[in-house]
């Protein structure tokens, strides 16, 4: 279980915080959904709760035990938005294997199967892959990390219909063992994918249930 409790933050150069006392409990074997208009703070969030920023105050705890941000970034993996923008190998192959030092082909072919990208080239360059292509390779990615908590950034922005309803169907199977958190600002996509209980709406700094 993650919980995140009263958090604040606020940016250097902003002149108002951007989460206000944010707090929220979640559990792995259904997805859950934080909604927000562009600028709320959604990615913000992200960004504290896998350990790429420290709140100023408050505390992220996993069943009970505060962590730090070296502890977070273990337990997380976050798929970005754009994220042909962080690809660091030159080929499919390479991308997958970062940070790994031993990585069955059997592995890769799991994962690359879980996420709809069975018999993609490994030679091939990420950059040459589609939009839902790049978009499933980061979180297959993600994925062969096997991480505990899995935070999707906008997963179905900028995607065509069938890509997004072939994403929509991966989060039930997704976060059966993991706690999965989604953030976006189009929250009537994932009607029926996510229950309302376990959806809440950034606004002005704070967590609040979905009506």
């Amino acid at each position: 279980m993650l919980e995140l409790q009263s958090l604040h933050y606020q940016a250097a150069t902003a002149p108002e915080p951007v989460l206000r006392g944010a707090s929220l409990t979640l559990e792995p074997g259904q997805p859950s959904l934080v909604a927000g208009r562009s600028g709320s703070g959604k990615t913000t969030l992200l960004e504290l709760i896998s350990g790429l920023a420290d709140p100023q105050r408050g505390a992220i705890l996993w069943n009970g035990s505060p962590l730090n941000a070296r502890q977070r970034r273990w337990l997380c993996g976050l798929v970005f938005q754009f994220p042909e923008r962080h690809f660091l190998g030159l080929t499919v192959g390479q991308e997958l294997k970062l940070g790994q030092r031993r990585l069955a082909s059997e592995q890769i072919e799991r994962v690359l199967a879980q996420v709809g990208l069975a018999g993609l080239p490994l030679q091939q360059a990420p950059e040459r892959l589609s939009g839902g292509q790049q978009r499933r390779l980061a979180l297959a990615v993600q994925l062969l990390r096997d991480p505990k908590v899995l935070l999707l950034d906008e997963p179905t922005a900028g995607l065509d219909w069938s890509v997004r309803g072939e994403v929509l169907q991966l989060l039930n199977q997704l976060s059966r063992e993991r706690v999965l958190l989604v953030v976006t600002h189009e929250p009537e996509l994932f009607e029926g994918v996510v229950d309302r209980r376990r959806a809440w709406r950034l606004e002005q700094g704070t967590l609040r249930t979905m009506p």
